[in-house]
């Protein structure tokens, strides 16, 4: 069993910067590639970003690629997700996922995550 908490969610106005962070307890966390997964009100949840076991390789949804960072920290049980340049687009609430134990890399599916958090808002003002 992993827990995720996420934090550092918050109203931020367009073009500026939010760095979310998610902590996991419980199993190992190096042991799991991680994603980052978001859901805007009246919409489905979509991919984010993902990153590896290791954090040696990441990837991102189009929507985040040059503005969006995913990182860990094995050592602190945290990852982070560094977003810039955001825009009223990235309102929405974000969430980090845990895949399925065996896998190196993240995923961009949902069905792939075992564990979720509980999500933190992101509100980008115009």
């Amino acid at each position: 069993q992993v827990q995720l908490a996420e934090s550092g969610g918050g109203l931020v106005q367009a073009g500026g910067s939010l760095r979310l962070s998610c902590a996991a307890s419980g199993r190992t966390f190096s042991g799991f590639a991680m994603g980052w997964f978001r859901q805007a009100p009246g919409k489905e949840r979509e991919f984010v970003a993902a990153i590896s076991r290791s954090g040696d390789s990441s990837y991102y949804a189009d929507s985040g690629k040059g503005r969006f960072t995913v990182s860990r920290d094995n050592g602190k049980n945290t990852i982070y997700l560094r977003m810039n340049s955001l825009k009223p687009g990235d309102t929405a609430v974000y969430y980090c996922a845990a895949r399925s134990s065996g896998y190196n890399s993240g995923s961009s599916f949902m069905d792939d995550y075992e564990y979720w958090g509980q999500g933190t808002q992101v509100t980008v003002s115009s």
